[in-house]
């Protein structure tokens, strides 16, 4: 029988004998979620397993080459010490394999890594950060991160926060993943626009400590859910400040989950405000057609635009004499992202306790669901 490391010819293949004629482990359509680790080196065993442990994570060990060919493929990433990389030649090449050593740089190790197939060299403990995200993502299943739109009023009473929850509502109707983020905390509450304020569920003041990785899928479980949004509001009652720190966190966790972020965005540029625009892949100012709402709508756009990287317009109607959507945008020199018609209904509908934007084909509805279609492909942020 063939030795579990193979002859170390490129292109052998370790498990060809040890697979013939062997029977099939574990159920059907199992998969491992925990990495695998290679390596007779105690000393590395013992910093990985750490790191592991620090990112949440099970990892398989072995000090050879699996005997299944399985255990090498399945994991959705490989850590191979380098002590045993000149070994693991003629084994399948895989993405997610990373070469691991400890101590300071050794050129050779990159020529290993090459013959392995590896997609990058780990030296322990400086990339130790590095590795426990690695190993986080692997686990979570990290694809495609989520298209984070942010929206804030060119001034008060613009309808921001009533577009941020159409936006949502269409998102989740279309099958999209969608959380809905309160930016801003002196607002009313999306919670209560929504009709979720009563709902079981962890609000911001809950993560005001949060310093480094959330779980992306704790975070998901533990927010309250409406109509198919999840919803990360303010608590009615406590003030707790929530810093920049605690909102990188909890918004680096809601973009790894995929699908789509619809923040409120407060008016005020502080830190952690400005924290939240950092992670925007697209900003929308909400502007009213008429003139002195279009003056406040420059300063606030002038105030955000070093941090929100795309910045556009969405202009509501009615309109002052002169004025339509596009000389909005053109005098803000903005973008044009769409017109939001003037909907006569709406505050009836919110009388009758029903959230902007449920109605698919109201006016809202159907600019939500336009947008969504302009931005989104079935695949996720176009």
């Amino acid at each position: 029988m063939q030795e579990p490391w193979g002859s170390g010819r490129r292109g052998a293949d370790p498990w060809e004998a040890a697979e013939q004629g062997a029977e099939p482990s574990g159920p059907a359509g199992s998969h491992r979620t925990g990495p695998l680790i290679l390596t007779e080196d105690l000393g590395l065993l013992d910093d990985l397993l750490r790191l592991c442990a620090a990112a949440g994570v099970q990892p398989e060990v072995h000090h050879r080459i699996p005997e299944r060919r399985a255990s090498w493929t399945d994991p959705p990433l490989v850590l191979v010490g380098d002590d045993v990389a000149a070994r693991c030649r003629g084994v399948a090449r895989r993405p997610g394999t990373l070469l691991v050593g400890r101590g300071p740089d050794d050129p050779e190790a990159w020529r290993r890594a090459v013959e392995l197939g590896a997609e990058g060299v780990l030296r322990l403990p400086e990339a130790e950060g590095l590795l426990v995200d690695r190993l986080a993502d692997a686990a979570e299943g990290v694809d495609r991160p989520a298209l984070t739109v942010g929206v804030i009023g060119g001034r008060g009473g613009a309808g921001a926060s009533t577009l941020a929850c159409g936006l949502a509502l269409a998102a989740a109707r279309a099958g999209h993943r969608t959380l809905l983020v309160d930016g801003d905390p002196l607002g009313g509450g999306l919670d209560v626009l929504l009709g979720c304020e009563r709902a079981e569920g962890r609000r911001w003041p809950d993560f005001a400590a949060s310093k480094g990785r959330l779980a992306s899928s704790a975070l998901e479980e533990s927010l309250p859910s409406v109509r198919g949004v999840r919803m990360l509001s303010w608590g009615r009652d406590d003030s707790t400040p929530v810093p920049p720190e605690a909102v990188r966190s909890v918004l680096a966790a809601a973009r790894r989950r995929g699908g789509v972020v619809v923040v409120d965005l407060p008016r005020v540029v502080d830190p952690s405000a400005a924290e939240a625009m950092s992670q925007l892949d697209l900003g929308l100012l909400v502007v009213s057609g008429e003139l002195r709402a279009v003056a406040a709508a420059q300063r606030m756009a002038s105030a955000i635009s070093p941090v929100v990287r795309d910045l556009r317009a969405v202009v509501r109607g009615p309109y002052a004499a002169g004025l339509d959507e596009q000389w909005v945008a053109d005098a803000l020199r903005l973008p044009l992202a769409g017109e939001l018609p003037h909907d006569p209904g709406a505050i009836a509908d919110q009388d009758a306790g029903l959230p902007p934007g449920t109605e698919p084909q109201g006016l809202l509805g159907r600019f939500c669901s336009a947008f969504w279609g302009r931005v989104l492909t079935p695949g996720g942020a176009a």
